[in-house]
């Protein structure tokens, strides 16, 4: 396949852009900051170097751009928290298990987790985007300090779940059906909803 050294027409630019930053969430995701070169991520998107910076102008403008979460991620997140509490907890792990079966979110979600593991700036992000979004909208608890915790372990509940099945793929549970995971498991969530923590 031929380089592509120019930026073309409109639509021909979305879809080089769009093939640049999957190729960057691998690079990122396996090599980490360090590791990762501009010339690989050309490489693995079958484009010209120069075309790279042409779209996102330097390495760590490329990084943050494919770590950002889509904005209609965030928005469902926080409209799932709107969720009668009864029902939170089963809510709150089927958004989960959507967003990473989604073909554009999902992948965005796999390479925060891992660069993050290799990258200080991309474990920032991660740390916002836990705090902000995935419990900072929440409304759970008699005060302050009792939603940071019960919103935290929700988190940890949902963001251990991700890892064992979509990133580490650890049997039976990256096997298990999503009705399955959400028999087992949105119990505890609703636990830590209304359940007595002390």
């Amino acid at each position: 396949m031929p380089k592509n050294n120019a930026p073309g027409p409109r639509d021909e630019r979305g879809v080089l852009s769009a093939r640049i930053l999957a190729a960057a969430r691998d690079e990122f995701a396996q090599h980490g900051w360090a590791g990762t070169t501009i010339r690989a991520v050309a490489r693995t998107a079958d484009v010209d170097p120069a075309l790279v910076y042409h779209y996102f102008g330097s390495k760590e403008a490329l990084l943050d751009a494919s770590t950002n979460p889509p904005q209609r991620w965030l928005e469902s997140v926080a409209k799932t928290w709107t969720t009668p509490v009864e029902q939170l907890g089963e809510a709150l792990l089927r958004l989960m298990l959507g967003a990473w079966a989604d073909e554009e979110i999902g992948p965005v979600l796999r390479a925060v987790l891992l660069t993050a593991a290799h990258d200080e700036t991309t474990r920032e992000k991660l740390r916002r985007v836990v705090e902000s979004s995935l419990m900072g909208v929440s409304q759970l608890g008699a005060d302050e300090r009792d939603r940071l915790v019960r919103s935290g372990l929700i988190s940890s509940q949902i963001m251990g779940l991700a890892m064992m099945r979509f990133v580490w793929k650890i049997q039976p549970v990256a096997s298990m059906t999503d009705d399955g995971l959400v028999a087992a498991i949105a119990p505890n969530l609703q636990h830590y909803i209304q359940g007595d923590l002390t």
